[in-house]
This record gives C-alpha cells, structure tokens and sequence, in this order.
C-alpha cells in the first residue's frame, strides 16, 4: 500500500501535505490514509456510486473528487460512525471476528475526517466553508491507567539476568525513569545521549531533551561497555536486537514480558506502554508537578497528563481524613430484651 500511487488526487495531496509539511510520521500517515480510504468507500455505498450489494473492502476510490467530498454531510458522518459501532468488523480478514469498533477506534476515524476538511477549508481553499465544523467525537469511557508500584518496579529490575542482561536492564530502566514510548525507545541513537541528557525524537517529529538521573547513566554504561560496535549492522542504533540490528518494537514487548514473568508480575496485565505509566505515576507520587511531567512525558495537550494525577492523589486522601465525619464510627446495635437474635 502506497497513497502516493493508491489515493486519489484530492487524498494524496492531503496525505502529502501532513508528511511533507506536517511532519508526522509514515505511519500516522498511512493510518490517516487507511480510515479516509474507509470512509469513502461507505460514502460510494451509501450514495449509489456502487451497488449497495458491494463489499465495502473491495470498493474503489479512484475516483473520489471535489464534487463527492463536497457532497458529505454530518448526517453521513454520524451514518457512518453507527455502521462501525454495530456492523464493521473488528479484524477484517478474520474468519472469526466480533463486529462493531471500539469508541478509540470509532474516534480516530472522527479525526481524520475533521482533519481532511479542514485541509480543504483552510489550507487547500477547495471548500468556503467547512461542512465538519461541528463535528463531534463518540464519547469514550475513562478509565485510569495500570501501573506497577514502587515495590513492583524495584522487583522488576532486580529480576533481570540472561544473555542479554544489560541491554534489558537499560531498556527497562528507560522506560521506569524516564517514562518513554515504546516508539521511542527504539528510535534512540547512540548520538542521542550527551552527558546526562537524552534527547529524544516524540510523536509528530517534536524533539525534547530528558535528563538522566544516576540510575540511567549507570545502565547505559553497563550497557554500551558490552555493545560491540564492530559487529552492529545499524552502528548508530542504541539497542541492538540478536542479529546486531536495531531492536524491534515487537522484541522489545517480548523481552518486556519475559522479564516481568521471571519477577512474579502478571505479563497479562502490564506492557511497554503500562511502564511509561509506572514512571509518570511515582514522579507524581513524589513530588513532580503535573507541568513538568507533562514536558517529560511528550505530552502535547496537559489534559492528558492529568489522568495520573488521579491514581494516587494524596490531596484527595486528604480531604477524605478532614471531614469531620471522619471520626465518627458505626455504634453497635442495642439488643433489646424483647429482640430475639436472629439465628436462634
């Protein structure tokens, strides 16, 4: 798949626009890609352009143009969303599939579009007005992130011992202190380390400098004094996988898992992603304020560091302790000398 030779006119210069100019990365792209080439396809569907016996996965949008895209309203956007939180199934090439896509998955479809029309509107001029501009997302559950605690993390990277013990014990040190994606991780060069700082390449190219603390530049240089620089396929890679070039994201899930499984931790439940919540959580806990998380963690909008602020709020167990009803406690029931208990 390729939207340079794949998409339509109207979609390609979209697309290339966010790569080129936008610099989010080949991937975002191709997702981008992917849920508009979705999207149209049911537009085809639903305003006759192809037979509505169709198979929505076959369907071409070669030929989806100005007139087409001009044509869509809210009311087929919404129509859409319905046909994805009832009838799309979940794994497409899947003999067995439930159907009907999360509100995450269903959300980021809304972003897409929103973010296609206001392409049109505003950069490209094709569009007086935006016809998305009220477009609203599907309300989606909150739930608090899992993380390990303190005796957890400390069991976790006690544990680690093998053929590759170093690097392990420096990815998983990363990841507990510094609170990186998984995307990340594996993009660190060894040009990226300075002293006690590490620079690091985020999401949408956005770069941002973390400082190590002891811990960290201990593990890299237990690491490193064993990482054989002659023998690297991709020399500039920090972490290299067996074959000596730069380690997968999904070596680096498994080794995750291996080594949470040696500590006793349940590898079910806790993942690259669930670290980097391990790491906001007790920089909180201990008193980093939400702001400066915000700029470790990478994140581009505060509300979503604020999730972590409610894990483990003491503020809030302290508010619990001043009601002054806190200190009353239940009174025992008076046995009456007519009451007979209830299990003679």
């Amino acid at each position: 798949m390729d939207y340079r030779t794949d998409a339509p006119q109207i979609l390609r210069d979209f697309l290339t626009y966010h790569e080129a100019i936008q610099g989010h990365s080949k991937k975002t792209v191709d997702e981008y890609y992917l849920d508009l080439r979705n999207f149209f396809r049911y537009i085809k569907i639903e305003k006759n352009k192809v037979p509505r016996t169709a198979d929505i996965d076959s369907v071409d949008i070669g030929d989806v143009d100005l007139d087409l895209v001009r044509s869509v309203t809210l009311s087929d956007v919404y129509s859409y969303m319905n046909y994805l939180s009832r009838d799309r199934a979940q794994h497409p090439n899947s003999t067995q599939t439930d159907y009907g896509l999360k509100a995450t998955s269903r959300a980021r479809k809304i972003a897409a579009i929103r973010s296609f029309y206001k392409y049109l509107t505003n950069k490209a001029k094709l569009l007086s007005e935006n016809p998305m501009q009220d477009l609203d997302s599907p309300r989606m559950k909150k739930s608090l992130p899992r993380y390990l605690d303190l005796d957890g993390s400390i069991q976790l990277l006690e544990s680690v011992d093998g053929e590759f013990q170093e690097r392990d014990q420096c990815i998983l040190t990363l990841f507990l202190n510094c609170g990186l994606r998984i995307s990340e991780l594996i993009g660190l060069n060894l040009t990226d380390i300075r002293g006690d700082q590490l620079r690091v390449l985020g999401k949408g190219n956005k770069e941002r400098i973390l400082y190590l603390n002891d811990a960290c530049i201990q593990s890299i240089q237990g690491y490193l004094a064993v990482r054989d620089n002659q023998r690297a396929i991709d020399k500039n890679a920090l972490f290299l996988s067996r074959r000596r070039t730069r380690i997968s994201k999904a070596a680096v899930e498994k080794l995750v898992k291996k080594h949470l499984t040696k500590a006793g931790l349940d590898s079910t439940q806790y993942s690259p992603h669930k670290l980097r919540h391990t790491a906001a959580t007790l920089m909180l806990q201990n008193g980093v304020d939400v702001r400066t998380l915000q700029e470790v963690l990478g994140h581009e909008n505060l509300n979503t560091t604020q999730i972590y602020t409610h894990v483990d709020n003491e503020n809030l167990r302290a508010a619990a302790r001043a009601n002054p009803l806190s200190k009353v406690k239940p009174r025992g029931k008076k046995k009456e000398s007519g009451d007979a208990d209830p299990e003679d």
